[in-house]
């Protein structure tokens, strides 16, 4: 352990023996039937390239967006990153720094968040923007935090049709919050308004929507926010940012809050993270929002600069006041997703999204097309699209990959038996056709095992 560790043997003898204990042991409570009374049960050791050896070994058993060809989304897309990301990220100006403690001094980053919030705040119509948050999912959960602060309520009325992971973290954060979680359904792959309009009520102090929602659909925002404002409830949209380049904001269609996954902004995959959170409201809830806020200034000689206008962490203010208790911004990946924005530009946004809207709608075509695939809506895409089938989802799921497509996201349970699809501007329309072919040779096998199956059945 002296290898790995900066304490020899002899050294921590000398610490107990200074603060008179016989062993590590004697300074934990731990109960007996959860201690691991055996050594581990670890191989020899290796030098050090023989270890490089075995990790790359390991490392080959891995499929990836680039040794495969990728319609996975659901919140995490294969877009992508072009090279002046990392090339900027990687400076050692912007990849060094942690929390800007003492930020004045650290205007290059202030600088760098402040675009950022620029670029969130124009995105959603939202005039008020944090510099990030951790990742989607607990963006959303934060929003319930707020929206308990802002209205003295505590229920949520959450749409089937938010990303079920952000729906689990909310639950789970709720039980610290002690507040009530309510479902509403789906028709038509969209949130159902009649449900919605019986279960708010003058109890419930959000109402959370996705845009577009799990099933790729585009919610209307407007009679879900009129609904929950007519009871005094916020409205939580969790988005695509990349969606937003061509969807009407939520800001404007009424949403009071805007969160959602900053991944696909310049950010690679790399087996699932690290991303970032974004998290934009109104001004009426500039106090409550979450995380850290950059602003811009003078200095005494009238010179432009930035500071942290606004921090609500515990660790900057009384712990009863604080509205966050998570230390990091993903600083480094919200700056990849202002440089990708940057290098985007405002055309550049719209046209990749009417990109994705074309070869989505080619895709919806193509796939519904094959014997046994039907769409699970029939509402409006951008870049995502739900079909179902009567076969194993699993089943359907490998023999796409041993074909060295990774076909979708599995649904079922509340979404119905089929799969998610993605569509990023990497995915060309031959590789569309690709995954049509392998897909309908899939259920092909998929109904003849059944037959078979059937036919064996005395």
């Amino acid at each position: 352990m002296s290898g790995y560790t900066s304490a020899t043997d002899g050294e921590r003898r000398e610490m107990l023996a200074a603060i008179g204990v016989d062993s590590i042991d004697d300074l934990f409570d731990v109960p007996a039937g959860v201690r691991f009374d055996r050594g581990l049960d670890l191989p020899a050791g290796l030098d050090e390239a023989a270890v490089y050896e075995r990790l790359r070994e390991l490392a080959a058993r891995n499929a990836d967006a680039e040794s495969e060809v990728c319609f996975l989304g659901a919140g995490m897309y294969d877009h992508y990153a072009p090279a002046i990301v990392d090339a900027i990220v990687s400076r050692s100006e912007f990849l060094t720094p942690y929390t800007p403690y003492q930020p004045e001094i650290s205007q290059g980053g202030l600088q760098a968040m402040f675009e950022f919030q620029t670029a969130m705040s124009e995105l959603t119509g939202l005039p008020l923007s944090s510099a990030g948050l951790y990742e989607g999912p607990s963006a959303v959960a934060s929003a319930g935090y707020l929206a308990i602060g802002a209205t003295g309520r505590r229920r949520f009325v959450v749409s089937v049709g938010v990303n079920p992971h952000s729906r689990e973290t909310l639950a789970t954060y709720s039980e610290g919050y002690q507040a009530e979680v309510v479902p509403v359904g789906l028709v038509d792959g969209r949130t159902d308004l009649d449900a919605l309009a019986a279960a708010v009520d003058e109890e419930t102090a959000a109402v959370f929507v996705q845009y577009p929602n799990h099933l790729g659909a585009v919610e209307d925002l407007e009679p879900i926010a009129a609904t929950a404002h007519d009871a005094g409830a916020l409205v939580v949209a969790a988005c695509d940012p990349i969606a937003l380049g061509i969807l009407r904001p939520p800001g404007d269609a009424g949403a009071d809050i805007a969160v959602g996954e900053g991944q696909p902004l310049g950010n690679r995959l790399d087996y699932g993270g690290p991303s970032f959170g974004f998290f934009c409201a109104t001004e009426a809830q500039i106090r409550r929002m979450p995380g850290r806020i950059a602003g811009e200034a003078a200095d005494v000689d009238g010179r432009r600069g930035f500071v942290l206008a606004l921090q609500t962490r515990e660790q900057h203010i009384r712990r009863e006041k604080a509205t966050h208790n998570i230390c990091t911004a993903q600083a480094l990946n919200a700056l990849g997703a202002t440089i990708y924005l940057s290098w985007l530009g405002r055309r550049g946004l719209v046209e990749l999204g009417e990109l994705l809207v074309r070869r989505t709608a080619y895709a919806r075509e193509r796939l519904t097309a094959i014997d046994g695939v039907e769409a699970l809506h029939g509402a409006p895409v951008v870049r995502e699209l739900a079909i179902g089938f009567d076969a194993p989802v699993g089943r359907v799921l490998d023999h796409c990959a041993a074909h060295g497509i990774a076909a979708g996201v599995p649904l079922g349970g509340e979404y119905g038996n089929g799969i998610l699809v993605a569509i990023t501007e990497r995915r060309t329309v031959e590789q569309i056709d690709r995954l049509a072919e392998v897909l309908a040779d899939a259920l092909e096998r998929a109904a003849g095992s059944g037959q078979r199956a059937a036919s064996a059945t005395p």
